[in-house]
């Protein structure tokens, strides 16, 4: 039993389109991957056989309340979450942000602190922004070593006071692709007293999740990063979700998780959820056999998701570490973030650069030409890029592989930046 990536493949029915006369080569998965097609088909289930809304005693609303509850199960498998109703759904990681920022906002007071980071996605900085403009709270800024992409865990320490109260921290650099050692960062917040907010929409995608395990307060994440669709998810810490105060209208619960979904949810996406996380199970079960002993206190399907992570990253670093090696062959290109083999445990396979004395627009559009899909600028690492003095100068390009990539797309992109780079 072994990873079968061309088997993966033909679960993807957008991996055989051909345009022009060339298969797509999908390298923007860090914006986005594509979905298998047990994802559609659940989907299309949903709207056609529980097309409802909640709460009514007929066939329908029945099967649309089994779409959310089982949509909870899943995640909670993903995540290792204590219980399903820890899970909060909604529109995007952004929108959930943004409503927990407000409800957190009620427990703090002028004058405290919260630490951001120099390195997160925006949508992980600026509505804590907002806050602190609105409340008067004290913001401070983690930076990263701008050599080694990681952070300095001496300083987090250092920075924390008796009036910090948040720490806001990605799982994984949408940018540099560095994997942040969570677990710790947790512990040194937990020890002062501090609650962490967990941005791990680049992190779940490749690595095994165990919310408990790491101990944060808040971790969220996007679907649509992880193969599904465009929806966002929350774990909440029940002890400290029960003391917030959700923005909501008036009939609507008051219970967890249903306190923080403001409106009518998205079912059929939520089916398209549970598919997703069903679909890491299939490859688990079919192709991760040995890396199911080291989760066997797990249940089984949460077991199987789990033990394909840890598969499915090792194939991913075999990637990376091809494309990698790849670019250090051009003269003028810088790699941001993690290069070296031994190290790349601590990292997820996206790989921006930057070429000397050329644009990222004019090589992702070139790349485009050729069918190979890339992105290009700051991809709201607004902070990092800044940090890094290449915010004006087009910031980089950006090459996001997962686990239905190849190494011959690999091959093919090299092959394709030596005619564009020559």
């Amino acid at each position: 039993m072994q990873y079968d990536v061309e088997r993966v493949r033909e679960m993807f029915p957008s991996l055989a389109i051909v345009d022009g006369g060339k298969l797509r080569i999908y390298f923007d998965n860090p914006g986005g991957t594509q979905v298998p097609k047990t994802v559609v088909d659940r989907i299309s289930e949903c709207l056609y056989e529980r097309n409802a809304n909640l709460g009514g005693y007929f066939a329908t609303s029945v099967k649309a309340d089994a779409v959310m509850d089982e949509m909870r199960c899943a995640v909670a498998d993903l995540l290792n979450a204590p219980a399903a109703e820890d899970i909060v759904y909604g529109q995007n990681m952004t929108t959930i942000t943004l409503h927990i920022s407000r409800s957190l906002g009620k427990l703090l007071s002028p004058g405290e602190e919260i630490i951001l980071t120099r390195m997160d996605h925006d949508a992980n900085v600026a509505p804590w922004l907002h806050l602190a403009r609105d409340i008067g709270l004290e913001v401070k800024w983690l930076p990263f070593n701008l050599e080694t992409f990681e952070f300095d865990l001496n300083e987090l320490s250092q920075m924390i006071t008796s009036k910090t109260r948040l720490l806001c921290i990605g799982g994984a650099s949408n940018l540099t692709g560095t994997i942040h050692p969570i677990k710790s960062i947790c512990a040194i917040a937990k020890a002062a007293g501090v609650w962490t907010y967990i941005d791990a929409v680049q992190s779940v995608p490749h690595v095994s999740t165990d919310v408990q395990d790491l101990d944060c307060d808040f971790l969220v994440c996007s679907p649509y990063k992880f193969f599904g669709p465009h929806q966002g998810v929350l774990y909440g810490r029940r002890e400290l979700m029960e003391k917030l105060e959700p923005y909501k209208v008036r009939p609507a619960p008051n219970e967890m998780p249903e306190a923080f979904e403001t409106g009518t949810q998205n079912h059929e996406c939520a089916a398209g959820v549970t598919a997703a996380v069903e679909y890491f199970a299939w490859i688990g079960n079919s192709m991760a056999g040995s890396y199911h002993e080291r989760y066997k206190h797990f249940n089984e399907r949460r077991q199987a998701v789990h033990a394909a992570m840890d598969c499915l990253f090792n194939y991913e670093t075999e990637l990376t570490s091809h494309l990698i090696t790849g670019l250090q062959r051009y003269s003028g290109l810088k790699i941001l973030g993690i290069t070296d083999p031994q190290a790349f445990g601590r990292r997820v396979p996206t790989v921006s650069f930057i070429v000397e004395g050329d644009s990222p627009d004019r090589i992702a559009k070139a790349l485009a030409e050729e069918n190979i899909f890339v992105w290009q600028g700051h991809n709201f690492a607004v902070e990092a890029v800044t940090a890094l003095g290449i915010i004006d100068k087009g910031s980089a390009v950006r090459v996001g592989l997962v686990h239905y990539n190849t190494l011959d797309e690999v091959d093919q992109l090299l092959a394709s930046l030596d005619r564009i780079l020559s």
